[in-house]
């Protein structure tokens, strides 16, 4: 429960900026609580956002729910009203100091800071024209062919130097997109799920964050998460070695038919998610219509969803489908069969009592 904050306490305006920064790179949770208050009394919305994006990239704790809170506490507000932000970024503000059972970082050298250590260095360095490039598909499926077995320091180093070469944030950004995707069929579970959740939270502060350090910050350590996930993967045990850059017909051990409507590829979901890869990415390949794919698998979402992460879910995937480049979009999209629900799922309870409001 947050308590009142002590008013006596609360710094002003010229100093909120400077001792949230300084409490949050301490690891001081009662200092940060102060300070979060003071930003919230005095700072703008997209100011404080910026500053939760870049504490809410830099440690994998919590497998990525910290970026996760960052961004789905600004949309939330930005819904429900500005008003409501104190105590939605105090709470915040300590699940981005979450660090449970480790002594404080700030004074210890831990695995969970390494690759923060390393993209920390990347900014200082400066060199990155990492808005200049176009956009290069060979680029991406380089990347993604080397996050499958970088750690997560050499992955920032990957991409920082992808990025001072100048290719492009996007051709960047869909090799993050597309190893999200890749882990769905590898381990569909809930690690690989957060992979994508979390690559959609990361991506969407790099969209709305303003300082450079910041959106430079997000998309490296969004690049060091992709081994994160892969390691907390392999914690859980078998993980496949499907290839979301292969022909998904080529993972399968027999021929694919064709996708003749979308209540078919639904329908298989719910028998064989590999096989429903294969006959999602047919149909769009083959000209269906990415909007009715999206809407039929949002309706199953309403109609079978029973967990926050079937709505955590698809809400990223599919959204994001229009964040990936054209070129590799199709691909994304139909790794999501991997854990979006089927027709066969059961109805949820709550259709039922909407069906009888309804009359």
């Amino acid at each position: 429960t947050l308590s009142a904050v002590d008013e006596s306490r609360v710094p002003d305006s010229h100093q909120a900026r400077r001792a949230f920064r300084q409490a949050m790179d301490n690891w001081d949770v009662e200092a940060a609580d102060v300070a979060t208050a003071a930003l919230c009394r005095t700072a703008g919305a997209n100011e404080i956002f910026d500053l939760m994006a870049h504490y809410g990239c830099r440690d994998f704790r919590s497998i990525g729910h910290k970026a996760i809170y960052v961004a789905n506490a600004y949309r939330t507000l930005q819904c429900i009203g500005w008003q409501y932000a104190e105590p939605v970024l105090r709470s915040l503000t300590y699940a981005l100091l979450n660090h449970t059972g480790e002594p404080n970082p700030s004074s210890s050298d831990l695995a969970a800071d390494k690759a923060w250590q390393v993209t920390q260095a990347q900014l200082a360095d400066g060199r990155q024209r990492w808005q200049d490039g176009p956009g290069d598909a060979a680029a991406t499926q380089t990347l993604l062919d080397t996050l499958r077995t970088a750690s997560p320091e050499e992955a920032v180093a990957a991409t920082a130097e992808m990025l001072s070469g100048g290719v492009s944030v996007a051709s960047v950004s869909d090799a993050l997109f597309l190893s999200a995707g890749e882990m769905l069929a590898q381990q569909p579970g809930i690690v690989a799920l957060h992979s994508a959740t979390t690559t959609n939270a990361m991506q969407y502060a790099y969209r709305t964050a303003f300082r450079p350090a910041t959106r430079q910050a997000l998309m490296l350590q969004n690049a060091a998460f992709v081994p994160y996930f892969r390691q907390a993967m392999a914690g859980r045990g078998k993980v496949g070695e499907q290839r979301i850059d292969q022909s998904p017909a080529d993972r399968q051990p027999a021929p694919a038919p064709a996708a003749d409507s979308l209540n078919e590829i639904f329908d298989t979901v719910s028998r064989d998610r590999g096989q429903a890869e294969v006959k999602m990415l047919e149909y769009l390949e083959s000209g269906g219509q990415a909007e009715e794919l999206i809407n039929a698998a949002r309706r199953l979402v309403f109609l079978k969803g029973n967990d926050s992460h079937d709505y955590k879910f698809s809400s990223a995937v599919l959204e994001d489908f229009y964040a990936v480049s054209p070129r590799f979009r199709n691909w994304y999209l139909a790794s999501a069969a991997h854990l979006l629900p089927g027709t066969g799922a059961r109805d949820n309870g709550l259709l039922e009592q909407v069906r009888q409001a309804l009359g």
